[in-house]
């Protein structure tokens, strides 16, 4: 086996234990012990949990970033994109524990700041995109101000996505974004194209999942 897959498999395994525990109670003997691996092999490649923790994180943003890309890229309206964004954000929230956002702030402030600036300026200017494509399709209600909208949006999102809040809520991150996304957007759609996102909704298969995670 390749010294290159030896690497992903750990930031693989190192993924799903940081994912589900945070970082505080995981150690890289249990990543060694999980892969069946030595702790030579596992420090050879990450000397401490801190470097192998960078590696997760550059690894996920590059995969969110690639495939956010794909979408705003492709032909489909805006609706099928907007929902395809959803789903991958869906998908991200659903993995992201509390422990695991709690200690990232805690224990690794300066990746949690480049988390919320790649949220910021490759996600959120992303979908800032399809809105000014949904403007000229004519999806939003005439009266509504699409970048006030946006605003309003990413706000929210921004604030959900805080441990200290989720902490204090009986609701999940992925709940709380759909609630807010319900709430905010069909009220700003066309009837016309309320309907074309109830049907596209409504057939969850016909928008293909995003490959991440």
């Amino acid at each position: 086996m390749s010294e290159n897959n030896d690497e992903v498999r750990i930031i693989e395994a190192a993924t799903d234990r940081f994912m589900d525990a945070g970082l505080y109670k995981v150690t890289m003997d249990e990543i060694a012990s999980d892969l069946r691996m030595s702790k030579k092999t596992v420090y050879k490649f990450f000397p401490s949990k801190e470097d192998l923790l960078k590696a997760i994180v550059h690894t996920m943003l590059k995969r969110v970033e690639s495939e956010v890309q794909a979408i705003i890229s492709s032909e489909k309206p805006f609706e099928e994109k907007f929902i395809s964004i959803l789903t991958l954000v869906g998908k991200i929230l659903r993995r992201l524990s509390r422990p695991f956002m709690t200690d990232m702030q805690r224990f690794a402030p300066g990746l949690w700041k480049e988390i919320e600036t790649f949220r910021r300026e490759k996600v959120f200017s992303k979908i800032q995109q399809i809105f000014r494509q949904a403007k000229k399709e004519g999806v939003f209600r005439e009266d509504l101000d699409p970048d006030l909208f946006f605003l309003v949006l990413t706000t929210a999102m921004q604030g959900i996505m805080n441990p200290q809040v989720l902490s204090q809520q009986p609701f999940s991150a992925e709940e709380a974004f759909k609630g807010i996304f319900r709430i905010l957007y069909e009220g700003a759609l066309t009837e016309e194209a309320r309907k074309r996102f109830q049907q596209i909704t409504s057939s969850p298969s016909s928008i293909e999942s995003p490959r991440y995670i």
